[in-house]
Formats: C-alpha cells, structure tokens, sequence
C-alpha cells in the first residue's frame, strides 16, 4: 500500500498533459506545444567547453560535496554581488541546489512540521502546495489579484487567521502572471513577516528574462534575517536540464536545509558544478542576446493572443504571456482543449495555478517564432 501522503496530491499536471501531446504528436499530428517554460535556446559556450574540459579532472567521477565545490558557491557570490547588489558568504550563506523545485522540498522538510500552515499564492507554482501537502503541513492561499499587480495585500492577509502560519512563499517575477518584482513589496513583506515571525521564501528564477533590472529580496535590508532566496540557472541561461539551482540565506537556515540535503543526495556532478561556473560569469550582453530572441517572440505571441479574444499585459517579465480570457462562457481547460484538438497548439489553462487563475491562458516563449507564425496561421483559418 502506498503511504496516505500520496492521497493528499496528484501527479503533476504536465506530466500528464504532455504525455497525451506526445502521444498526439506520436500519431502524426503537428503539435505546437506552447506550454512549458523549458528554454529552447542553447546554453553559452563557455558552458559547454568548462563541461568537457571537467572529464579531464582526476576527481571528475568520484562523489562531490553536499555544499558544492568552493569556486561555484564564489560564483554565486559573485553573481549576487555583481546583478543584485547582495552580498552572501559563499561558506556558509549560499547552498547549491540539484535544481531549485528540489530546494522547495528541502526548505519544507526543514522548516515544517505536520499540520503546520504555509501560504502560498493563487495564482501560483503548483509545487508550492503539492510539496507542504507532502510534508503533511497545510496551506493556506493568499490571492493575488491583476488589479493589484498580482501582489500580495498585507491589509486583506492581516485580515487572515495567520495562527500557525510558519512559512510565506513569494514568486518574483511572479509566475505565471509575469509581474514584475517590486522593492516596496519586499520591504513590506519583510517587516510584515518578522512581525509575524514567519519565514518568507522568494523563488526568483525569473530575474533576467524581459526584465529593465533584476531583482533580490535579499537586497532590502533586514531580508536575511526573516527570508531566504531561491533562483536558479534554468531559465536565465538555458539550463533546465542540468538541473543546477541555489539558496541564499543566513547561515542558521542554510544549516537547517544542509541538514536535510545531505540526507539525501550525494552532490552535484562536477562537471555541471564547472558548467555552472561558467554560466554566472556570464556578461550582460548575454541576457540582452536572449531577450533580443524573448521580445521578437513576445511580439508573436500577443498576435496570438489577441486572435484567440484575450486581454493581457504588455509589460510583463518572465517566460510567459499571461491573458485573460474576454469570453467566459468557458473554462480555461475547455478553451485550450479545443484549441489543442481542433488547430493542434497546446496553451496552458490558468486554472492549474489557482482559483484565481481561472479565466486566464499561459503562453510559453521557449517557442521558435517559426511555430509562433505557423500557430497564428492556424487560428487565422479559423
């Protein structure tokens, strides 16, 4: 029998949906899957060539460290230091990740104990719950809503029953919705949550894609004391699948969350750690290559968009188009299943993020405008 956790979450839905567009693309149907925010884009060279040249390291296959290599927890420093302006001690107030959705369980398993509370944003990563709900703690969602910029409202969480409440997770860039971080919500939320002694947690992978300036929780002063910062090398630098993610923190959290981590597993393989390297040396003129690529797609997408009747922000930062739908006779899932079935192109409903998320669409940018056009194409023959 399996354990009664399982009973409390279901199997991810992308891991779902795209086994089915698998299975349609599998049968000859030309899918255009807009719906995951897996970069296309190929990782810098540097990446690579510091990836090859690890094989030549005599210390290349044997275990690694639990903390990373010192030379990636500097280069995390350094990035910190040199794109947000933070300063973080890489021997005792930076973690290395095996990918930052593994930080979301590590941070859960070492903060929370059964039956208490976490709030999670709706909209919001679907992770955030499915992983408290593992841990048996329990959530507690706090609305963000488009007529607030999708920020939290401290007047409405202060209204809450906060009894219990142990930890906050925050998303900026928000997704899905693409807005933007603001420093006036972080300071808010900082002295809000030691108030309220609650440990608030920002998941920041977002910070460069279609962004003026990145940005840190951890750069508002007072911030290490009460939070910890997520981010990771997935989106920013193409990176998914190496699976290459950090925790910056004060160095009592980051000691509870090694606790955990060093329990299960043994370390990231040194060749992605050099890889990795690489990739936050990374000049400037990297990300502006990138969202040069971002922009001209995001220009396709709103085309997209407006010709499937929705509204949407043109402002937004971050991987994805986030629209509302103008009709609502349907459900979010009912308009992407008949766009999916009737012009091939897989959108992502709204509603998997949240109740308030119902009444949206999510468009994904890791597409090539080649796609994008022949998707417009598809809808105009409508």
């Amino acid at each position: 029998m399996t354990a009664r956790r399982l009973n409390t979450v279901q199997e991810y839905y992308f891991s779902k949906k795209l086994r089915e567009v698998a299975a349609m693309i599998a049968q000859g149907k030309p899918v255009i899957n807009m719906g995951i925010g897996s970069p296309d884009l190929p990782a810098h060279p540097q990446v690579v060539d510091a990836l090859k040249e690890s094989f030549n390291h005599p210390k290349v296959h044997q275990y690694q460290s639990y903390q990373g290599i010192p030379e990636l927890r500097q280069a995390i420093a350094g990035f910190y230091q040199k794109h947000y302006q933070v300063e973080a001690n890489p021997n005792s107030e930076i973690l290395p990740l095996m990918g930052s959705k593994e930080g979301i369980m590590h941070i859960s398993m070492a903060f929370l104990n059964p039956g208490d509370k976490v709030l999670i944003p709706n909209p919001g990563y679907p992770t955030y719950q499915s992983v408290t709900r593992l841990v048996e703690a329990i959530p507690v969602f706090y609305d963000l809503r488009a007529d607030n910029d999708w920020q939290p409202d401290l007047e409405v969480l202060n209204q809450m029953d906060l009894s219990g409440v142990k930890l906050m997770w925050i998303n900026y860039p928000h997704m899905p919705t693409g807005a933007n971080a603001k420093l006036t919500t972080f300071k808010k939320l900082i002295s809000w949550a030691k108030e309220k002694n609650i440990l608030l947690v920002n998941d920041n992978p977002y910070s460069f894609v279609l962004t003026d300036q990145p940005e840190s929780m951890l750069s508002v002063a007072g911030a290490m004391d009460v939070g910890m910062e997520l981010n990771s090398l997935s989106k920013s630098f193409n990176m998914a699948g190496w699976r290459v993610g950090m925790l910056v923190g004060n160095e009592k959290n980051i000691k509870a969350v090694l606790k955990v981590k060093s329990n299960m597993d043994s370390g990231m393989f040194f060749g992605i750690q050099q890889g990795a390297i690489a990739a936050l040396g990374a000049e400037e003129n990297w990300f502006k290559q990138l969202n040069d690529v971002y922009a001209q797609r995001r220009e396709l997408i709103f085309k997209l968009a407006t010709l499937l009747n929705t509204a949407f922000d043109q402002q937004s930062s971050g991987l994805f188009v986030w629209a509302k739908l103008k009709d609502t006779s349907k459900s979010s899932v009912e308009v992407i299943e008949e766009i999916l079935q009737n012009h091939n192109v897989f959108i992502t409903p709204g509603s998997i993020f949240g109740s308030q998320g119902e009444g949206y669409i999510r468009f994904s940018l890791c597409v090539p405008a080649a796609q994008i056009s022949s998707a417009i194409e598809r809808i105009t023959k409508e």
